[in-house]
């Protein structure tokens, strides 16, 4: 199945080079690019792409104003692609707050090309987490200087999970791939992916992205924590 990908940058020899390199895999089909936020929403619904790469950085409609716009649309809208935020490694605030936002994850700009070809695919496959020990990273950087007020009543929402469950969020929250936790629990690769749904559903989140960063916020985990 061919990945329906839109490139929204404000520089046009980003766009151009992303496109370029995206267009020659056989499974990736870039159908369209836009210069600022507020037109990468308008090709969002017109396209429907499976992913969005989103600079963070744009003017009209910055990257996380418009991610939350392609994430949460109005009613009548029901397509809703993933999200790749597209960033620097010393970016401020809005990383993290697109992660809240239900954006899958974020590549950096330097990043070696195979990474974001690879970032694309992992993304459109619903993993919804990149690089997921660099991503725990980058959170844990943001929680403990930010401080971010917590969910509400984070506690009683953990209390909704079983033991196994609740042990599967943490893993996730250190950064282990499907694959990792499996091994780490001697369970199958489709019992770790059951249990994560399972974890999504009851703490009504909506990928493993937003799984981290309630880990971090309930204190399931905590910066520092060694992975």
């Amino acid at each position: 199945m061919t990945i329906r990908v839109i490139v929204v940058d404000d520089q046009a020899m980003v766009r151009a080079g992303f496109a370029a390199l995206l267009s020659a895999q056989a499974d990736i089909d870039v159908v369209g690019e836009a210069p600022d936020g507020r037109q990468g929403v308008a090709l969002a619904r017109s396209v429907h792409p499976d992913v969005v790469l989103m600079d963070v950085r744009m003017p009209e409609l910055d990257g996380l104003s418009a991610a939350r716009e392609v994430l949460d649309p109005p009613p009548g809208v029901v397509h809703r692609p993933k999200v790749l935020m597209l960033t620097t490694f010393d970016i401020d605030d809005y990383v993290y707050e697109a992660l809240r936002a239900g954006a899958s994850g974020f590549l950096l700009k330097d990043a070696p090309p195979a990474d974001l070809i690879s970032a694309v695919r992992v993304v459109a496959s619903g993993e919804a987490l990149l690089a997921p020990s660099v991503t725990r990273r980058l959170i844990a950087d943001f929680v403990r200087r930010q401080r971010p007020a917590p969910r509400r009543d984070p506690a009683l929402r953990l209390n909704g999970l079983t033991p196994r469950e609740s042990e599967v969020l943490e893993l996730i929250a250190r950064g282990l791939s499907n694959q990792e936790i499996a091994g780490h629990l001697v369970v199958a690769e489709q019992t770790v992916k059951t249990h994560i749904g399972r974890v999504l559903a009851k703490l009504d989140l909506r990928d493993r992205a937003q799984a981290v960063i309630f880990a971090y916020e309930a204190g399931v985990v905590r910066p520092g924590d060694g992975g």
